[in-house]
């Protein structure tokens, strides 16, 4: 179970050193193009969530991440034993989670970079622990579907079962 943890610790860790590196080493607004019309490294800075709404509200970032880390924490620890995939959801999560908390905590702001162009959408700027945090949810997304989609085929087949 404490892989799981290191997992998350090892998010944190490349989420933190990438921002320490694009804050030591470029300007705000900086921009490096590493793939033409798709790709750029972006010196940006958030001080809200997604898409930057809910710009400077802090206090509300500060309670709901603590929620979220102690939710995360009771899930794998009561859950994520049965599944590797969702426990290494929960940790990618986590870490994105945690990562994202501490430049809020000591920057009042999250440093993003990734600046990425998809069929002419230039997509918000992002981070690892942004990154962390989305592949994380799509496994969870992915994992309550395919487990609903068992107990269905369980739930049908002891109906069929009930009537024969």
């Amino acid at each position: 179970m404490y892989v799981y943890y290191i997992l998350a610790m090892l998010v944190i860790a490349i989420d933190q050193l990438t921002k320490w590196i694009v804050v030591k080493t470029m300007e705000l607004g900086e921009q490096v193009t590493v793939i033409g019309n798709f790709f750029y490294l972006t010196s940006h800075r958030n001080s809200g969530a997604a898409w930057g709404i809910l710009q400077g509200q802090m206090g509300f970032f500060y309670v709901v991440t603590a929620i979220v880390v102690v939710g995360l924490i009771y899930f794998m620890q009561k859950y994520a034993k049965e599944s590797k995939v969702l426990a290494i959801a929960l940790s990618l999560i986590l870490g994105g989670a945690i990562g994202n908390f501490i430049d809020r905590l000591l920057r009042n702001e999250v440093v993003d970079f990734f600046d990425v162009i998809i069929f002419g959408y230039d997509y918000p700027i992002f981070n690892i622990a942004d990154a962390a945090l989305v592949v994380g949810v799509i496994l969870v997304i992915i994992i309550t579907i395919i487990d609903e989609r068992k107990e269905k085929r369980q739930n049908d087949r002891a109906a069929h079962g009930n009537r024969n």
